[in-house]
């Protein structure tokens, strides 16, 4: 059955490349992904899938499932699509999303005969807004056995850790004055946000190694002979459990309450984009995908390395189990992130791994549905994860 679906897959590689290509010439940002969103839901509804749109109230997210006759357990798959400014698809967003087309249409070739459903989601601004998270909230994924993706990369690694992520706005307010003649009349709202800054600075050495803290200043005034009166600056937070991210966020709001005190400047703290959870890795699943993609010829894959990024499959791991594995492209002075990275996901080389990916998911997928020890396996360890949090 899992060489039908090779087959399957490769007999249809062109048009799978020819979508990934497509989303790689227009790269589109995140919630703006109508181009995107509209190729990707013509093509599953042309497959005969039931194609959902403008999910959750979301205009470029879409849902495309299909189901055997047979009931039996429910695959979830991602589509990520939106684009990198500037850069495009240096995260390798339009492979994701060709990966997971390939793998459902191997799956759709078999899933009369095993029975199970698979649910393709269109996920927009993983970059940004995580919505991911938003769907995982709402209930998206509720009776879902397991939910898989896989992410083009320097090398293939096995899925594993990311950071619990919020974002924040530090908006100071003060009072304006001419700096020169009355400068004691002004409150000065730059001066607390570099106050804030300082206060970040400090506490660094003071918060547990895994926790990152990075942030930007957004306004500091118009002109220099104006004591600003507005001053704002946004911040990423990070860590690996919630917890502890918790704590660190009380920390840099007590900086900002220190740069009120200190200007007289008043503060007002907001989240500029949604919060990111991080990454629980179910291990039964991922071994199933790791060996399905040594059989596919895949000769090193990596253990997985310490995550210190944010991914919104994040919040969906806390909801049912996932994997999120890395599939290299075979060029190791790459860096993500970059238009050079963007330009391979086009050559030969990011058709092999949209290839390998697609195959693996659809084979680990098959796993699953035809197997009920491996569905106790990944249940039990869910569990297990769920309450020792």
């Amino acid at each position: 059955m899992k060489d039908l679906i090779i087959n399957t897959i490769n007999e249809r590689m062109d048009e799978f490349f020819k979508l990934s290509s497509w989303l790689y010439e227009h790269p589109e940002l995140g919630e703006k992904e109508f181009e995107a969103a509209a190729l990707l839901s013509g093509f599953f509804e042309a497959e005969g899938f039931e194609v959902l749109r403008g999910i959750y109230g979301f205009e470029t997210a879409f849902q495309a499932s299909c189901g055997g006759q047979k009931e039996g357990p429910h695959i979830a798959l991602f589509c990520e699509y939106d684009a990198l400014p500037q850069i495009g698809h240096g995260c390798g967003h339009n492979l994701i999303s060709a990966m997971s087309v390939g793998a459902a249409v191997g799956l759709k070739k078999i899933l009369e005969k095993i029975g199970g459903t698979i649910t393709v989601f269109g996920t927009p601004a993983e970059e940004t807004n995580g919505i991911k998270g938003i769907l995982a909230e709402k209930g998206a994924f509720e009776g879902m056995t397991a939910a898989m993706m896989a992410h083009p990369n320097v090398i293939t690694e096995e899925s594993g850790e990311s950071l619990a992520l919020t974002a924040l706005k530090f908006e100071f307010f003060g009072k304006a004055a001419h700096a020169a003649a009355m400068p004691e009349k002004g409150i000065n709202a730059l001066d607390a946000v570099i106050l804030l800054f300082n206060g970040v600075n400090a506490l660094r050495q003071h918060v547990p190694s895994d926790v990152r803290i990075h942030g930007i200043i957004t306004d500091g005034g118009v002109a220099p002979n104006i004591v600003p009166d507005y001053g704002a600056a946004r911040f990423y937070l990070r860590s690996k459990d919630k917890d502890t991210l918790a704590s660190v966020i009380e920390k840099v709001k007590r900086c900002a309450e220190g740069a009120e005190a200190m200007t007289g400047a008043s503060c007002r703290i907001s989240r500029f984009e949604n919060t990111y959870d991080n990454l629980r890795t179910n291990r039964s699943l991922s071994g199933l995908f790791t060996a399905n993609l040594k059989a596919l010829g895949e000769k090193e894959i990596h253990k997985a390395s310490e995550g210190i990024g944010s991914i919104d499959i994040g919040n969906v791991s806390h909801v049912v189990p996932v994997i999120h594995p890395w599939i290299g492209v075979g060029k190791g002075e790459l860096v993500i992130h970059t238009k050079e990275f963007a330009d391979c996901t086009v050559t030969e080389q990011g058709r092999e791994t949209l290839f390998k990916g697609a195959c693996a998911l659809a084979m680990t997928a098959y796993d699953v549905i035809t197997s009920e020890e491996e569905q106790k396996r990944i249940r039990e360890e869910f569990m297990r994860s769920e309450t020792s949090e």
